[in-house]
């Protein structure tokens, strides 16, 4: 018997189950030609669909690797609607570093030499989460004044109010 017989108590309905080698003969063959006809349109332009799509994703990826002893910047996220470092929305800093990468872990993973402020974070970073340092002295952001938690997220504090607004007026 099979699967979905057992489980409805009857044949399954869908084109694909349709046809038995055995009932072939028995159903018309005008309406099994039609049936699997649709089903192959409709394979193919799944088909076609999907390298379309996949032409498009390819554009974008990039083969990044990192080779012991490089520097790279780290990926951080900052929690919306606070203030740290005294830049706000896309001000906000999105990269620190940059970090020495002392290994490699795996395909797709880096170890890299955190500082002690850092040391909540484990050190193995996806590659996703790394961009390549070009040596510049103004790029070194201060990690002194971020406290980075285990998901890689910052919370931005205000430093100062600079105005009010009187609901009276």
């Amino acid at each position: 018997m099979a699967p979905f017989k057992a489980l409805y108590g009857r044949r399954c309905r869908s084109p694909i189950g349709w046809f038995d080698s055995a009932e072939m003969d028995s159903l018309d063959t005008d309406l099994l030609r039609d049936a699997m006809e649709k089903v192959r349109m409709i394979q193919y332009r799944l088909l076609t669909a999907h390298s379309r799509q996949k032409s498009y994703a390819d554009l974008r990826v990039r083969a990044l690797v990192f080779m012991e002893g490089d520097h790279v910047w780290l990926r951080v996220s900052p929690v919306k609607g606070v203030m740290s470092s005294g830049k706000k929305g896309k001000l906000s800093p999105r990269l620190i570093g940059p970090f020495e990468i002392l290994s490699r872990v795996g395909e797709v993973a880096y170890k890299l030499a955190l500082p002690p402020s850092l040391s909540v974070v484990p050190p193995v970073f996806y590659v996703s989460m790394l961009r390549k340092y070009i040596s510049d002295e103004s790029h070194v952001i201060s990690l002194d004044s971020m406290e980075l938690g285990l998901d890689m997220t910052y919370e931005e504090e205000p430093i100062a109010i600079l105005d009010r607004q009187n609901p009276r007026a």
